[in-house]
């Protein structure tokens, strides 16, 4: 299991940008969306593609791409959602799930309210969420995938503390974590 941090000037750039308090709500998005994209970049350097044949102007031709129904974005309820729009920009015909959840106060166990997850379980799952502070949102969102039966699980974060990546990498050694710092 890695953590991989995107070490890029124009991610630290952008980044610059996003933490700063006089950054409104829309340049704030559209920022999210743009790193998200760049992590997606990266998260998915390995995958397979698929021979296939495709006419262009001139001719016939053997090409490579990309199946995108092999795939699936997975946001944290709520704040895992500001990162889909870069995903699905990226890869556009993937499939979308969702996790709600909370932590319930008395007994500190996830409660999810919401889990809506495509059929497939041999798909890619890419987790989205912004913040990996202490990493349990993460772990319990990744133990229920695994639960539900979905073994090719990363996660994409713009944020972590090394107290979040530890706890993810301790619970899920098996699990990438993609993270922009």
């Amino acid at each position: 299991m890695k953590a991989i941090e995107l070490d890029h000037p124009l991610i630290e750039h952008k980044l610059s940008i996003l933490r700063d308090k006089k950054t409104g709500t829309k340049e704030f998005r559209e920022l999210i969306k743009e790193i998200a994209m760049f992590l997606c970049y990266e998260a998915m350097k390995d995958v397979k593609l698929v021979k296939t044949t495709i006419e262009t102007p001139i001719k016939k031709m053997n090409t490579h791409k990309l199946d995108e129904d092999k795939y699936a974005f997975v946001p944290i309820l709520r704040a895992g959602m500001g990162m889909l729009e870069g995903v699905i920009t990226v890869v556009p015909n993937a499939k979308i799930g969702h996790i709600g959840m909370y932590r319930d106060e008395e007994t500190c166990l996830p409660v999810f309210y919401y889990y809506k997850m495509p059929a497939d379980k041999e798909r890619m799952v890419i987790v989205t969420d912004p913040m990996l502070a202490t990493g349990g949102s993460a772990c319990d969102a990744i133990t229920r995938l695994k639960n539900d039966g979905y073994t090719n699980i990363r996660l994409m974060c713009l944020v972590a503390s090394p107290l979040g990546v530890k706890a993810v990498q301790e619970m899920h050694p098996d699990v990438d974590i993609y993270l922009a710092s």
